[in-house]
C-alpha cells in the first residue's frame, strides 16, 4: 500500500483547444465520478468546490480545476500505479456539468445546467426564449476561462459552454 503525499500535481501543462471539438476542462460546480475498475473503495463522487482540490484515497489531495478529464485520470493511474495496483484502470466522469447563465433580454434569465451541444440558440430557448425587445444582433459571451473578462459578440450558434454568461443586448427599432 502507498502512503498518500500531501499533494498531487500535473506534471504536464494542460492545452485548452479552442477548435469546436473544444477539450472540457474541469471546474467549480462540475459533479466527477471517477471509478477504478475491480476496485469498489477506490470509487468517488464529488461535486467540485472553490477550493480546487478533491482528497483521493493513498494519492492525498490533487488539484483538479482547470484539468481535463484525460488528464485528471492519467494522474490518478499513475499515483496508483506501482506499490498499490499493478495496471490500473481508471474512468474519470462528468455526471453533471456546472451551469451556464444567460442575462439580458430573455424570458428567464438566470443560471441553467450545461447539455453538451449547447447553442446561444439553445441557450435562449432554455431562458424563455427572447423577449420582443431583443436583438439577435447583439449577443455577446464572458468565457469562464478569459482572464480578460473581455465580451466577445456572437451568433445563434456559436457554442455555449459550462461557467460562461451569455448577455442578449436590447435591439433597437
Amino acid at each position: 500500500m502507498r502512503a498518500p503525499s500531501s499533494r498531487v500535481s500535473p506534471s504536464k501543462p494542460v492545452r485548452q483547444n479552442n477548435n469546436t471539438s473544444r477539450e472540457y476542462l474541469l471546474g467549480v460546480g462540475d459533479l466527477i465520478k471517477i471509478q477504478v475498475h475491480g476496485e469498489p473503495d477506490l470509487g468517488l463522487e464529488t461535486r467540485l468546490v472553490e477550493k480546487g482540490t478533491i482528497t483521493y484515497p493513498f494519492l492525498g489531495e490533487i488539484r483538479v480545476i482547470g484539468l481535463s478529464v484525460l488528464r485528471l485520470r492519467e494522474i490518478i493511474t499513475e499515483g496508483l500505479r506501482g506499490d498499490y495496483l499493478i495496471e490500473p484502470e481508471v474512468q474519470v466522469t462528468v455526471i453533471e456539468y456546472r451551469p451556464f447563465y444567460v442575462n439580458g433580454e430573455v424570458r428567464r434569465p438566470g443560471g441553467y445546467p450545461y447539455v453538451p451541444g449547447l447553442t446561444a440558440r439553445k441557450a435562449a430557448a432554455l431562458a424563455g426564449g427572447l423577449t420582443e425587445r431583443a436583438s439577435e444582433n447583439k449577443i455577446f459571451v464572458l468565457r469562464e476561462n478569459d482572464k480578460t473578462n473581455k465580451r466577445v459578440k456572437i451568433e445563434m450558434d456559436t457554442n455555449v459552454y459550462p461557467g460562461d454568461i451569455m448577455i442578449i443586448e436590447e435591439g433597437l427599432f
